[in-house]
């Protein structure tokens, strides 16, 4: 069976390995890839965002099945496109995808259906965004309407603060098109959980939660970044907490959206905020999350490729199979390059040791050299760094162990993953 992977990041390593392992036989291609990933698929030149390019190989190479890691192709309508020439993808349409790419659209479909999330307002006009922060109080949320890589959300603490973000967005334009329109929205406060659904529109098979660091240091302090670091399970992660979710979440969505005329198939991320009332939606993506994914499928023990295949090809999910996971715990730290993530250095050198058993190494931004093979950073987030072990403290301890030998000028990570579920542990001793 002959897939095609488009992405070249950790997740999408992350992701080609867990397909190999469900099926060694598979041959897969990444368009575009990164170093690491030679080690179990084919790399092609194609860029995830060249739609037309992706067609036109899928087409000559006689793809069988294409799965979609980031969200650029989603918003640029690949799905709709290789639907349209009868090829099986896995991702939702263009329209569906505007559950991430229109954070304006999910919350007027969320609101509208009744789906527990924060009061917001949207703005194109800075002076009509700082109104509406008076009448909120801080702190509040400021977020980008459009894709900002993960990068878009600032929580301001004060009036100052929040009214140097709008005019950062809207008026300095720091996040291009995507800041055009922001949301003014209301602070949630409690702990974040990052809950993936593999679903066919309407049957939904919820994966294992994880919890990710989005800031840049330790102490969760510093700029936003597209994720730092991530761990699973979760201990708040408890069966009535997803059960919850699932049903005064995930299923209203996936209704909400049929509804709507915009069948969602493939991934749903949900983002969510545990607090006192109960799971409440921060955000939804429509793909896989990074660094999450990295940390889940190292304990996944049942075939992500079955589901997959059954979705892109229009079938029926069958959730009385559940997801099977291995019991033990796995912590993702990622290694970032200098100037991260204002202005990542590229093209420094690394040294990567050989890893030791149970621990991942997932490429996100690495090249090598064409004339000495020589292992390059090529990006912001360059490395995701997945520990193993029969606890969380054995897997935080796999993961750090092993990125303090990983070499490279300026690099930078977070030392305090899974700060949160360890605290507990410690307190409950």
């Amino acid at each position: 069976m002959k897939v095609l992977l488009v992405g070249s990041g950790g997740r999408e390593h992350a992701i080609a390995w867990k397909l190999k392992v469900d099926d060694p036989s598979l041959e897969i291609i990444c368009a575009s890839g990164n170093a690491g990933m030679t080690d179990v698929a084919e790399c092609i030149p194609v860029k995830p965002d060249d739609v037309r390019g992706l067609l036109g190989f899928a087409e000559r190479a006689d793809v069988d099945l294409t799965v979609v890691g980031p969200e650029a192709p989603l918003a640029l309508g690949i799905v709709d496109q290789f639907r349209s020439r009868g090829r099986a993808i896995f991702g939702p349409t263009r329209a569906a995808a505007e559950i991430e790419t229109s954070k304006r659209f999910a919350k007027t479909l969320m609101l509208r259906a009744g789906i527990p999330t924060a009061k917001a307002s949207h703005h194109t006009d800075a002076a009509d965004a700082l109104r509406a922060v008076t009448a909120l109080g801080t702190p509040v949320v400021i977020k980008a309407s459009g894709l900002a890589a993960g990068k878009g959300v600032v929580i301001a603490r004060s009036t100052e603060e929040a009214e140097r973000a709008i005019y950062m967005m809207i008026e300095d334009r720091a996040f291009g098109e995507a800041g055009a329109e922001i949301l003014v929205e209301e602070f949630m406060s409690g702990e974040e959980l990052s809950l993936f659904v593999l679903t066919d529109a309407t049957n939904a098979l919820p994966m294992m939660a994880a919890q990710d660091h989005k800031r840049l240091l330790d102490g969760d302090i510093g700029p936003n970044t597209g994720g730092m670091g991530a761990y699973a399970p979760v201990s708040i992660a408890t069966e009535a907490v997803i059960g919850s979710a699932m049903d005064r979440i995930i299923e209203p969505t996936l209704s909400a959206l049929r509804t709507e005329g915009r069948p969602f198939t493939g991934l749903l991320y949900a983002g969510l905020m545990l607090t006192a009332t109960g799971p409440t939606v921060v955000e939804f993506n429509c793909r896989f999350g990074d660094p999450e994914t990295e940390a889940i499928l190292p304990l996944m023990t049942s075939s992500l490729l079955e589901p997959v295949i059954t979705i892109a090809e229009g079938g029926s999910v069958d959730v009385s199979r559940p997801v099977k996971w291995s019991g033990r715990y796995a912590a993702a730290t990622v290694l970032a390059a200098h100037g991260y993530p204002d202005s990542p250095r590229r093209d420094d050198p690394i040294r990567l040791p050989a890893p030791p058993a149970g621990l991942y190494v997932f490429h996100a931004a690495t090249t090598r050299t064409e004339d000495t093979g020589e292992l390059r950073t090529s990006g912001g987030r360059v490395f995701a760094i997945t520990g193993t072990g029969d606890t969380l403290e054995e897997a935080v301890r796999c993961s750090l162990e092993y990125a303090e030998r990983v070499s490279f000028d300026g690099k930078q990570f977070r030392r305090d993953i899974a700060w949160r579920d360890l605290e507990r542990s410690a307190g409950a001793a």
